[in-house]
């Protein structure tokens, strides 16, 4: 699983393990490059599916399937950071990985991920403490962290899920009894001023380009809107970024989330892909950050980081995208939908980015 040391030429095949939509537009910003695509993954119809070059349908524990596909490939990926990670093993048997196990181990665990950023220099994480196995467990590490503090799953959870936030001691057992059966981490509530990101890339040359920051709203724990560039950047959020690709010897586009508090930046966590805030790149006349994943897990010399000018991407939730046609005729809006056949509460169908 070494990492390809000259770049893969037009016709070579990515493989990208997951069907999703960032699949799908990493499909498509490969097949710009005239690079191939074989996706991955155990469901029909999948959007990264309808526009990859090939598409296996199976389990992610179909062994059999897993190295047939990790065969017709010449570099392996992933557009998903809850892919297993013996999943990724197989396939990716004496294929370059890129990102790397490390990175993805790391990221599928919150414990693993805070000690992995707590231990660089000049990464700043909120408190935490692990706390499983028992009611008393949880109330020992909520009670070194202090109140308010949040309670999550060490391994899943997204978009708000899998965790709940402790006000008082009172909470605690209705939280030990929703969340008590997994691994938990309880983390420092963290007062900020404002959620953003940065989208980083690495090359297997080891250059590193950052985006500029990105300021993300969420609602219902879903992110809303994503506008880049924005404002209070001083450079410090993407050297903390460059920081942990160059610790995890990364290779790939990885989102870093932060916090914007009174006291500095504070890392919030981190995501082996490409990332939901890093949309507004496609339409913001630089090199977007599908591209440039594809080109550093090809080898290829990473692309330009510098929008030419302001975006916001607004999510589409749910019944919000069947607005699309009102939106297809607003002026400056780009209109991307990722061909999910099922409409539901809180599912992603679709993004629009508008310039500013």
């Amino acid at each position: 699983m070494s990492r390809p040391h000259t770049a893969l030429p037009p016709g070579s095949t990515i493989g990208i393990l997951g069907g999703g939509q960032l699949g799908r537009m990493l499909a498509l910003a490969a097949a710009r490059l005239g690079l191939k695509t074989h996706t991955f993954g155990p469901c029909d119809d999948e959007p990264a599916g309808q526009v990859s070059t090939v598409h296996t349908k199976a389990a992610y524990d179909d062994e059999v399937a897993l190295a047939a596909f990790g065969a017709e490939c010449d570099v392996i990926t992933y557009e998903w950071e809850s892919i297993p990670v013996r999943a990724v093993e197989i396939a990716g048997t004496g294929k370059p990985v890129a990102p790397n196990l490390t990175a993805l181990q790391t990221a599928q665990d919150r414990l693993l991920e805070k000690e992995f950023l707590s231990s660089l220099s000049g990464v700043e994480v909120a408190p935490f403490a692990a706390a499983s196995g028992s009611l008393q467990n949880l109330t020992d590490a909520i009670t070194s962290i202090g109140l308010p503090c949040v309670v999550k799953t060490r391994r899943g959870g997204y978009d708000g899920k899998g965790q709940a936030v402790i006000r008082t001691i009172d909470d605690i057992p209705a939280v030990w009894d929703t969340l008590g059966e997994f691994d938990l981490i309880v983390e420092g509530f963290v007062t900020f001023s404002r959620e953003a990101s940065v989208v980083c890339a690495r090359g297997t040359d080891g250059e590193v380009r950052a985006y500029p920051l990105t300021e993300n709203v969420h609602r219902d724990h879903i992110l809303h809107t994503s506008t880049a560039p924005t404002s209070g950047d001083d450079g410090t959020p993407g050297e903390i970024a460059q920081t942990i690709v160059d610790a995890l010897d990364y290779v790939g586009v990885i989102g870093v989330e932060f916090f914007d508090t009174a006291e500095g930046w504070i890392v919030n966590e981190i995501a082996p892909r490409v990332h939901n805030s890093g949309h507004w790149t496609q339409d913001a006349g630089c090199t977007n950050q599908f591209e440039q994943h594809i080109r550093a897990v090809a080898g290829w010399p990473l692309g330009d980081a510098n929008p030419a000018w302001t975006v916001q991407m607004t999510n589409l939730i749910g019944d919000d995208a069947a607005a699309w046609e009102a939106l297809a005729r607003e002026p400056g809006t780009h209109v991307h939908l990722y061909g999910k056949s099922t409409v539901r509460p809180g599912r992603k169908m679709g993004h629009v980015n508008r310039r500013l």
